[in-house]
């Protein structure tokens, strides 16, 4: 079991199924439930996905700076997704230690608990940053990660050599360990005392030495650029059809055919939250090249929110919900903004909700029923602006 351990170590809270060469992320049992008990589930979607980890390492030809900037300059150009958490700042948030309050505590894993015993290393107070991306091989991903935090190296070794094995390879040491006793296989290497390369793909060291191509290295760091205040973000490269897989997570009053296929024209998706005091900032940002794509999207999303309003407020509804739940979700939606962004040779449309301690409370709850947004509803729309301070 010191390849599960070790995965855990790396993906906090997480649990991890391997089938057929391909990777499945399910999330702990806290965040399932606030995704099956909320209502207004397509937005707390957002949040959950922006929050969620995977694998990656690359030089790019970009100057180092912080460790956060470094971090992302290692980043693999060819991923279909990139995701990066920089724990020690969401440590020191007010609403961090709210969320981890709400959440329900997972049980007790004995073979985690072994491995904070044999390597001294707790994720809770040693981890970080994590920066990840996801490799797509056809049908089948692979992960690849830079994993930053307090190593003690002699320990983890020690650890990875008790059922795994290491071989020196260009200057490097990379071990090995196997998953669950089968075939499959976790590789890592040290990179510096505090920073790790992880990944579960066959050739660590094909991954270390890949080459970048300039044009793909520009267009993530653009978005990385636009993403700097942000202590979690995710950033996912257009290359499958995410409408279809965020339709099919969504309670069903809030599944729109026509929203899915707009998503599935967009090029690329960002996912990103900001503490502020005692609330959570999300923004989540689609761009496309067509403006009929980003004008119809913005239309759609706003009849979305507009359609979720008028369903909290029907009177059958509002007799079944307590006042403070009905008020937490009303505040969480009214917070929802929905603006057009033109860049030239792009057009994004982004929305903008606050998560509060009210809705994290009023999440434990059973959800509300909202109206369907589907084919037959006509969703209505309202011109929006970019709020002040979001570019």
């Amino acid at each position: 079991m010191r390849g599960h351990s070790l995965a855990c170590f790396l993906l906090p809270q997480s649990r991890l199924r391997w089938d057929n060469h391909t990777y499945h992320f399910t999330l702990s049992d806290g965040v399932q439930a606030m995704k099956k008990r909320t209502g207004i589930g397509l937005l707390a979607v957002l949040l959950v996905v922006s929050v969620s980890a995977f694998f990656g390492y690359r030089e790019w030809s970009v100057p180092y700076g912080s460790a956060r900037e470094e971090a992302l300059a290692l980043m693999p150009s060819d991923a279909s997704a990139i995701l990066f958490v920089d724990f020690s700042e969401l440590r020191q948030a007010a609403f961090i230690a709210q969320f981890y309050a709400w959440a329900p505590k997972p049980q007790t894993d004995a073979d985690y608990a072994q491995f904070v015993k044999e390597t001294g290393f707790d994720y809770e107070r040693h981890l970080d940053r994590i920066a990840i991306a996801i490799l797509r091989h056809g049908q089948d991903s692979a992960l690849f990660a830079i994993v930053n935090g307090k190593f003690d190296l002699q320990r983890i070794s020690a650890y990875a050599l008790k059922d795994g094995a290491s071989a020196k390879v260009g200057g490097r040491e990379i071990f090995s360990v196997p998953l669950n006793g089968t075939a499959k296989k976790i590789s890592f290497a040290f990179l510096k005392n505090d920073r790790i390369a992880v990944t579960n793909d066959a050739d660590l060291t094909a991954l270390l030495n890949a080459k970048k191509p300039s044009d793909e290295v520009s267009e993530w760091r653009a978005r990385f650029e636009r993403l700097a205040g942000s202590p979690v973000f995710a950033v996912f490269r257009q290359d499958a059809a995410v409408g279809t897989t965020l339709a099919a997570q969504a309670p069903g009053g809030l599944r729109s055919p026509q929203l899915s296929t707009l998503l599935d024209q967009l090029q690329w998706i960002t996912l990103a939250g900001k503490p502020e005091n005692n609330l959570l900032r999300v923004v989540a940002e689609g761009e496309c090249t067509a403006e009929t794509t980003a004008r119809q999207l913005a239309d759609v999303m706003n009849g979305v929110v507009i359609l979720a309003e008028g369903g909290l407020n029907e009177p059958k509804v509002r007799q079944q919900l307590d006042p403070a739940m009905h008020e937490a979700y009303m505040e969480l939606l009214k917070s929802a903004d929905v603006s057009k962004i033109d860049r030239g040779d792009t057009k994004s449309v982004r929305l903008v909700f606050e998560i509060t301690p009210a809705f994290l409370k009023a999440a434990r709850q059973v959800p509300p029923v909202v109206p369907d947004s589907g084919p037959s509803k006509r969703l209505p729309g309202k011109v929006a602006t970019p709020r002040k301070g979001h570019t």
